[in-house]
């Protein structure tokens, strides 16, 4: 018989799970009969010890199979999905899913919530007045197939057990962990059944890989996952040393992908999307890279895309209106500005204090329990490269609750840092495994 400090203790000593004593865990605690103090220890084994691939295999496979798999037969077309690890000002789901829906694919994606200093597309969503990220099976096809997208939050029946394992990570700071990551992703891409995955694997102080070699042995693993599957599957590692755009915060974020679907998107997001959406383009067989771009660049300058998202936005009952005109979103109660420190160039951020600054300011979540106020955020005026003069304005913050204004200052004060010299900016995209 098994038991759970067994498995527990097994891992903790640094020793190989087997099939059976995972898939005992992740049935137990998605039924509730191992308990969230038992599941945070082993979380806590995993995060320090580490898994084997089999091990991570057997994760992923335990955690596809922990519920009821959708039935989305009926859907038509390309089913294609863009999967990113995590970042901060990461809003590339929000314009790159009506990028390619506007050029033929179909998109049913499943996204998360925040974690950690990072956010979730579903909170982003939810800062639209009316929108519903929570839909039933039948209702979820029927706007895929009359629109060619839906982006909902992730339902009880599909892997359920990330559902809860996502939570307690988040909570237990066992986040930053490779087979955690990897089954995470990977287990929900799998129960959702999607054709084409694009994984962008985010690397640097933002995300929850800083190391290129870590992020590109996460996305080896996952794309090795994801074609054992059957499914086409790659993965671009991408910079996160520095937030990406110039908002952070839910509303701010869904403002700044308005402007990038209507054509006025800082560079570093709006090039980023245009790579993402034609490299879904490109796994899916429409044609050579240029042949893609040429696609995207042709509904994102066009405007179809931007009437994507609004058809999107429309059928999962949100106000349209707050697309057409995102001022209508709101600006939070009390804003402040964070200044520079001294004359010379900024040569480079934390991007994770950035994101814990946000977070402060009650863009995430520090408990599970947590609001998230939509109105908080941040937005930045200067970034990594630029020169600045003591006294500039390097950003503006915003929160309904002025209490928390200093805590978050301080956080951007340890997160920012100097030079004489201007710095060398690394390129977007950092390499490709496929």
């Amino acid at each position: 018989m098994m038991r759970v400090p067994d498995i527990i203790r097994k891992k903790r000593d640094g020793l190989e799970l087997s099939p059976d004593e995972i898939k005992y865990f992740i049935s137990g605690y998605t039924s509730g009969d191992i308990p969230d103090y038992q599941a945070s220890a082993l979380l806590m084994a995993v995060f320090l010890r580490g898994m084997t691939d089999r091990e991570t295999v057997c994760l992923t496979e335990a955690i596809r199979d922990s519920g009821t798999k959708p039935d989305f037969s009926g859907i038509k077309g390309i089913r294609v999905d863009k999967h990113s690890t995590g970042g901060v000002g990461d809003k590339t789901s929000l314009i790159v899913g009506p990028i390619v829906a506007a050029c033929g694919m179909t998109v049913a994606k499943i996204s998360g919530r925040g974690l950690g200093h990072t956010g979730g597309t579903v909170d982003k969503l939810e800062a639209i007045p009316g929108y519903r990220t929570a839909l039933s099976g039948e209702e979820f096809s029927e706007i895929v197939n009359r629109t060619g997208i839906a982006i909902v939050g992730q339902s009880s029946e599909i892997a359920p057990a990330d559902k809860k394992l996502y939570a307690l990570r988040d909570v237990t700071s066992t986040v930053e962990s490779l087979p955690l990551i990897a089954s995470s992703i990977m287990g929900k891409k799998l129960a959702a059944g999607d054709d084409v995955i694009l994984l962008d694997v985010k690397t640097g102080s933002g995300s929850f890989l800083k190391s290129v070699d870590n992020a590109t042995a996460l996305a080896r693993v996952m794309v090795n996952i994801g074609k054992a599957a059957g499914k086409k599957t790659a993965a671009l590692i991408t910079d996160m040393d520095s937030p990406l755009g110039n908002e952070i915060g839910n509303a701010n974020e869904v403002r700044e992908a308005v402007g990038v679907l209507k054509g006025k998107g800082p560079d570093d997001l709006t090039y980023l999307c245009r790579m993402l959406s034609s490299g879904i383009l490109s796994l899916a067989g429409c044609g050579s890279d240029e042949k893609c771009l040429s696609m995207v660049d042709s509904v994102l300058y066009g405007g179809k895309a931007f009437e994507k998202l609004i058809d999107m936005v429309e059928a999962q009952g949100g106000d349209p209106g707050y697309i057409e005109d995102p001022s209508r979103l709101g600006r939070a109660r009390f804003t402040a500005e964070f200044t520079a420190e001294r004359d010379g160039y900024i040569s480079g951020v934390n991007a994770e204090g950035y994101g814990k600054a946000s977070l402060l300011l009650g863009a995430g979540r520090e408990k599970l329990t947590d609001a998230i106020d939509p109105l908080a955020g941040i937005s930045l005026i200067r970034k990594r490269g630029d020169r600045v003069s003591r006294g500039e304005p390097v950003a503006v913050l915003m929160t309904d609750d002025k209490s928390r204004i200093p805590a978050a200052v301080g956080e951007l004060s340890r997160s920012t840092f100097y030079s004489d010299e201007a710095p060398s900016v690394p390129p977007m995209i950092l390499g490709k495994v496929d």
